[in-house]
Order: C-alpha cells, then sequence, then structure tokens
C-alpha cells in the first residue's frame, strides 16, 4: 500500500531555507517509510504560489478558484501531512494561516503531522509550540511529539547541523510510525483511529461527580 504525504511549505523566498529544510524531511520520511517495507508517494506544495488564490477566496465569501480546491482535496486525503513555516512577528507566516483558514473543518481531523519552522536565530524557536502546534490541535491533527526548527547556523554543518539533522530523523521516525503501523501490530496508545479522522483523544463517556470525589464533604 502506498501512502501519501503532502508537505506544505510557505517560504516566500526563492531559494528558500523554508523548502530547504521541508526537502529534506521528506527525504527523511520516504527513507524511514521505504525502511518499514511500505511505498510512500510525497507531493510538495509551495503556499505562495497559491497567495493570489487564497485572497481570492477569502474575498468571496469562501468560494476556492479551482486550483486551490484541487490542493485542498489533495491534503484533506493525505495519510500524512508535513508543513513548514518561515517565522513573522514571531509566527507563522499570513500565507500559511490563510490556507488552513481555507481547510474545511474536518479535513485534518486524525491526520498524523510534523511541524517545523524556519528564522534567523534560535530566540524564534517556542513558534512551534506557542504558534503551529496549537493551530494544528485545533484542526485536531494528531501533531507529532517532535517539532523541527533550523535558524540559520543550522544548515552550515557542524554541530548545529548534526543537531537538525537528529531532530528531522526523530520527528519523520515518528511520523512514520503513524503511517505504517495498522491494528494488528500498533503499540497501544500510540497509533490514533484513523476512522472518520479522529481526534485520538479517548473521553469517558460518563464522568464522575465532583462531590462524588470528595466522598460528600463541602467546606
Amino acid at each position: 500500500m502506498t501512502r501519501k504525504v503532502v508537505v506544505l511549505t510557505a517560504g516566500l523566498s526563492q531559494p528558500s531555507s523554508t523548502r530547504l529544510l521541508a526537502d529534506q524531511i521528506a527525504g527523511a520520511v520516504d527513507a524511514e517509510v521505504s525502511a518499514r517495507g511500505e511505498a510512500i508517494d510525497i507531493q510538495t506544495y509551495e503556499l505562495r504560489e497559491y497567495a493570489v488564490d487564497l485572497a481570492t477566496m477569502m474575498a468571496t465569501a469562501g468560494m476556492p478558484t479551482a486550483r486551490l480546491d484541487e490542493l485542498r482535496r489533495a491534503v484533506s486525503a493525505a495519510d500524512g501531512l508535513v508543513v513548514v513555516s518561515p517565522v513573522f512577528a514571531a509566527s507563522y507566516s499570513g500565507v500559511f494561516k490563510m490556507f488552513f483558514d481555507a481547510l474545511d473543518a474536518d479535513a485534518l481531523s486524525g491526520m498524523p503531522v510534523i511541524i517545523a519552522a524556519t528564522a534567523g536565530t534560535p530566540r524564534h524557536s517556542l513558534v512551534l509550540d506557542h504558534a503551529l502546534r496549537p493551530l494544528l490541535s485545533h484542526l485536531r491533527a494528531v501533531v507529532m511529539p517532535t517539532g523541527v526548527f533550523a535558524a540559520t547556523e543550522d544548515f552550515g554543518g557542524g554541530a548545529d547541523g548534526r543537531e537538525l539533522g537528529n531532530r528531522v530523523a526523530r520527528a519523520a521516525a515518528e511520523l512514520a510510525a503513524h503511517l505504517v503501523s495498522t491494528d494488528g501490530d500498533a503499540v497501544a496508545g500510540f497509533t490514533p483511529t484513523r476512522a472518520g479522522r479522529d481526534s485520538g483523544v479517548d473521553v469517558p463517556a460518563e464522568v464522575t461527580p465532583f462531590m462524588t470525589l470528595l466522598g460528600g464533604h463541602s467546606g
């Protein structure tokens, strides 16, 4: 079975360090899935090429262009997702947010996702947990534990480059485990239920009243 992975990169320049990181992650995911004996099809999209389409959708009461709708369908039909954004004003870029605003509410429900970001300085690394992770979690995606942040110095080789490579490999292994695992061999509690793109959060149907837990005591 061929696993389909979509890579979304929101870099605005060309060449782009954001695209460079996206390609590095895609290559690692390819290697990890292939090592598990499965075929993989990876499609990469530059969101800057859809900026006009996104603006048109926002200005026409939510009617996507045919080109944008094709991308939306590709994303919702994917088995996994890699998203990479440059840091703008301590958050993701505008075109990055516009695309996720353009998705249907359930498009990413239960989908495993690697989040990644690039910036000129390591001081912006918290953008992963303060911006990207909350956004993808809100859309009920299953965000991989390892996020990948790359500052300019991480692309220069040496110790920084090796550490980036380690983070990329770890995130790729986490995504591959979700993509390849099946009901028969998955580790209990690690792989989310994919039917209907569930959020992966198992909340009990019945909750014990708080006063019962207190044993009926008050004050």
